[in-house]
């Protein structure tokens, strides 16, 4: 029996929406992210940045707000499985954690040099 329902542009655009609602519900850190965005976007159309800056500086922005969704569907996953604690699941947990943390230090690390090469 196949239970995949059917695939629909428009549905599965639904789909995601929802989603995002979710996250702009229940997800502190997703809220302090495009929050932070708002300015980010703005200063990376004031400053003078490069066109391949300003690419890099939004593409590393998006994959925040990507690692920052997945890290929480992946902690939603966990907490359906199991309201125990167990050392796999704390570890699916802190590694998606630990995604987030990267993403943020490359922001940093791109933002740096970007705003070092332009003063």
């Amino acid at each position: 029996m196949n239970r995949k329902p059917k695939y629909t542009l428009f549905k599965n655009s639904r789909y995601a929406f929802e989603g995002f609602i979710h996250m702009l519900k229940v997800e502190t850190s997703f809220k302090i992210e495009l929050f932070v965005g708002v300015f980010a976007f703005t200063l990376i159309f004031i400053l003078p940045f490069t066109l391949w800056q300003q690419f890099a500086l939004i593409g590393a922005y998006f994959l925040l707000l990507i690692v920052e969704t997945l890290n929480s569907a992946i902690e939603n996953v966990v907490d359906l499985v199991t309201q125990d604690h167990h050392l796999l699941a704390k570890a699916a947990k802190d590694v998606a954690s630990a995604a987030v943390m990267l993403s943020i230090v490359l922001n940093l690390i791109l933002w740096s040099i970007s705003l070092v090469s332009i003063f």
